[in-house]
């Protein structure tokens, strides 16, 4: 069947996080959301109706995945990368955030470092100095509108010194985030590999967060951090979900993949207590969504990429005071806006007031952010081009 992704759908007054707390969040009514990963389409069908059917079977009560659940996760990674997991290897969480939250602590003692690669994902830093440890900035190179790995940078990290005496570092992981959020790269396989080794020969387990890992924009391919070779495998913990792909963040279902015997009951023994796993509806929707989604996100797909390619242009032709870095995957397009000369609070206020956009602003992402703002595409065209329209105006008017 076709989906419709360019119907407008009201999702006010739903208790939505993205739409009915302008107010409080961006300070004005009159914005356009366009900041958290929560894609403005209405989901699969099919998960829909996996979801009625379950909630008229009238109990609720305490739940584990089942075969059925975990064989869902087994074969997608089969079908979509070409890896062959083990049954015993997958560990649901209820959310890729908390589980990073689990697997610092898993990995490290209050004092221990973790390696970021900086512009990222905000939360990984409340998830590495939660835990007592501290941060070890690996900054990404921006060069010539691109992003790559520093790796000379990376090296240095694990290389540390009292007066002139080396001493055993303390970093004890590093935290991937592949495709990268937010500047939209797909790291490739020989990229992973050269990341991978520095990680491996200095003692350090790879947390990698690859929940964008099905959003990929025309060309691209993503290759599983773990699934490159038995040693890879065995020195990662690989954090998935199909709340992105798939537009259910709400029902907080993500699946671990850890190959490592002894990591996997560190983390079963550190979540004990703390971390449930998903709830009823969650391994519903996930089953689901793996199983019979595809056809779905298909056609997401060709939208994303027809979104995509209309803010390429848009901004190229009307908006060159603001570069997009073209994104690999991720539905996230990372703004560079350093040319229209504003200190981060100055674009922030810029965007909201002036623009009336709701952004996520770029040095909340750490090291390399200032300037920048990221932008969610994954709405109706309408609406996006609302949004251009608006900041083409602000600009104008500047």
């Amino acid at each position: 069947m076709r989906y419709n992704f360019d119907q407008v759908c009201d999702r006010k007054n739903t208790n939505c996080a993205k739409w009915d707390y302008l107010q409080s969040i961006f300070g004005n009514d009159d914005v356009i959301p366009m900041w958290v990963a929560d894609m403005d389409f209405p989901v699969a069908p099919q998960i829909v109706e996996a979801l009625k059917k379950r909630a008229e079977h009238s109990f609720y009560g305490y739940t584990s995945p089942g075969a059925e659940v975990i064989e869902a996760v087994v074969d997608r990674m089969q079908r979509k990368f070409n890896w062959t997991i083990k049954p015993e290897w997958v560990v649901f969480t209820p959310g890729v955030v908390p589980a990073l939250n689990i697997a610092v602590r898993t990995l490290t003692h209050p004092g221990d470092e973790i390696i970021l690669q900086e512009p990222v994902y905000y939360p990984f830093f409340p998830a590495v100095t939660s835990s007592g440890c501290r941060i070890a900035t690996n900054e990404l190179r921006f060069i010539d509108g691109h992003y790559e790995m520093d790796y000379d940078g990376m090296e240095k990290l694990f290389q540390s010194k009292v007066g002139m005496l080396p001493v055993p570092s303390r970093v004890k992981a590093v935290m991937l985030c592949n495709p990268h959020n937010p500047v939209g790269r797909l790291w490739t396989r020989g990229e992973l590999i050269r990341f991978g080794e520095i990680a491996i020969r200095n003692g350090a387990v790879v947390i990698s967060d690859e929940i964008h890992c099905e959003l990929l924009f025309r060309g691209h391919k993503h290759t599983p951090f773990a699934s490159i070779s038995d040693e890879f495998e065995q020195n990662a913990i690989v954090c998935m979900a199909p709340s992105k792909t798939f537009n259910l963040a709400g029902l907080e279902a993500s699946s671990l993949i850890i190959p490592n015997r002894t990591l996997r009951r560190e983390f079963a023994r550190t979540r004990e207590g703390v971390l449930p796993g998903p709830n009823i509806f969650g391994y519903t929707a996930l089953e689901a969504a793996y199983r019979f989604g595809d056809e779905w996100l298909e056609q997401l797909l060709v939208y994303l990429q027809g979104n995509l390619d209309y803010v390429m242009k848009y901004f190229a032709e009307k908006i060159p005071g603001i570069k997009v870095i073209e994104p690999e995957g991720t539905y996230l397009v990372w703004l560079d806006c350093r040319d229209l000369g504003m200190n981060d609070m100055d674009l922030r206020a810029f965007m909201r007031e002036r623009a009336r956009v709701g952004f996520d602003d770029g040095f909340l992402f750490g090291a390399g952010g200032s300037g920048f703002e990221r932008m969610n595409i994954a709405c109706p065209r309408v609406i996006l081009e609302e949004a251009l329209n608006r900041i083409e105006s602000a600009v104008n008017s500047l």
